[in-house]
């Protein structure tokens, strides 16, 4: 039967080709879809990790809650030490404090309410991957009164790098502080209302300007995105119970969660729209390959074959012809996956996003593997309902279509 069926293929060579074209671009437009929404997760996900959030944070318990409200009842005392001990978790790379702080920027012609952070400037380098800088360059550690902008507020204030402007806030007891910066640089994340308030300081002039050698949380950045939760509950054990929140970047970036929520949904959608067209394409080409084989099947019939035995070859047929249209489908769908990724796609601006971006198709096993799953069952739903008709052919009115 399969050495039958596996003939049967190239007597008719161009029917043959157009159900075998029908399976693999399906396969091929399913690669290239997955290959295309994965792409968006992943940059997405690395642009929130590595310009904002990091993997980890870790504040006083109560602080997500109270915090923004009254944010100095929830300082962390002598940092160092839990530093440290977190620095030794495996898969951790580093970690910085940060304490954080909202006040009013100052150009001498204008003020701007900001939402600041003193941070570990150098360490903060290599979390910050993702953050493109405008203007200037990235804060160090040596830029003791130096100051980076968001672009919004460079905008606003109409500040440049190798400008002054001062900040003035409250500190924890009330006074009221100010520090003269000189702008070092201006910088764009992955959020645009992220920009338009955000300024960034060294950890001890924010100390120095509010008072006090504690920080408000610490941030973990780690050597695998994948390894997230897994290092969130260790850090949770190695804690002191209910002095400590943790909270992981997915738990902190509600946009992304409904971002991938939508485009999952998309997808999904859009593979049952191409298993749909595939189903049918197959469908219309067996269909016509039944009827032009009646005579040929009512001959066989007459030659002692039984119905079932048609339906079988009609089936094995099918499934040999589903297997060589998603090989083909793979080899085209990785292929053209390859070349667009070389040239790259350029992606406007998501919404509430400064810039856009660059994106490829990337291969993704498991997406790869749903597209033959989704092109070898649409093939073989579509052999089983044209081969029901061979069931109910008579040998007579077969063997007609002969003459």
């Amino acid at each position: 039967m399969l050495k039958l069926a596996f003939r049967n293929l190239f007597r008719h060579k161009l029917r043959t080709g157009i159900t075998l074209m029908a399976v693999a671009f399906g396969v091929a437009m399913l690669i290239l879809s997955g290959g295309f929404v994965e792409d968006m997760f992943v940059q997405l996900r690395e642009s929130t990790i590595h310009s904002q959030l990091g993997h980890i944070q870790i504040y006083k318990a109560g602080y997500y809650a109270q915090g923004r409200r009254d944010p100095y009842n929830y300082l962390i005392q002598n940092p160092g030490t839990l530093e440290r001990q977190l620095a030794e978790l495996p898969h951790v790379v580093e970690v910085m404090a940060r304490l954080q702080f909202s006040g009013v920027l100052n150009n001498s012609r204008a003020d701007l309410p900001v939402q600041g952070e003193g941070v570990e400037a150098d360490k903060e380098s290599e979390l910050g991957s993702a953050i493109k800088w405008v203007a200037g360059r990235e804060l160090t550690d040596k830029d003791a009164y130096g100051i980076v902008l968001g672009e919004g507020v460079a905008k606003a204030l109409q500040l440049k790098p190798g400008d002054f402007a001062t900040l003035i806030l409250n500190t924890p007891d009330g006074a009221l502080n100010s520090l003269e910066f000189k702008v070092i640089g201006v910088f764009r994340t992955i959020g645009k209302d992220y920009d338009d308030h955000a300024v960034r300081i060294t950890l001890p002039a924010a100390q120095e300007l509010l008072l006090t050698s504690s920080v408000h949380g610490l941030v973990l950045l780690l050597d695998d995105t994948q390894a997230t939760a897994n290092v969130a509950e260790v850090v949770k054990a190695r804690l002191p119970a209910g002095e400590y929140e943790v909270k992981t970047w997915t738990q902190l970036a509600d946009f992304y969660g409904k971002t991938v929520e939508l485009y999952k949904r998309y997808f999904g959608f859009m593979r049952l729209i191409i298993l749909l067209m595939v189903l049918l394409g197959v469908l219309n080409s067996i269909i016509l390959a039944v009827h032009e084989r009646t005579g040929e099947f009512g001959t066989l019939m007459a030659l002692g074959n039984r119905s079932l035995d048609l339906f079988r070859l009609i089936v094995t047929e099918n499934c040999l012809l589903g297997l060589f249209g998603c090989a083909v489908g793979v080899v085209l769908g990785v292929a053209l996956a390859e070349a667009i990724s070389a040239v790259g796609i350029p992606m406007p601006p998501p919404p509430n996003m400064s810039g856009g971006y660059t994106a490829v198709i990337r291969v993704v096993p498991s997406a790869v593997l749903m597209s033959i799953m989704i092109g070898y069952v649409a093939t073989l739903a579509a052999a089983l309902f044209a081969a029901r008709r061979v069931n109910r052919l008579s040998i007579v009115d077969a063997l007609r279509y002969n003459v």
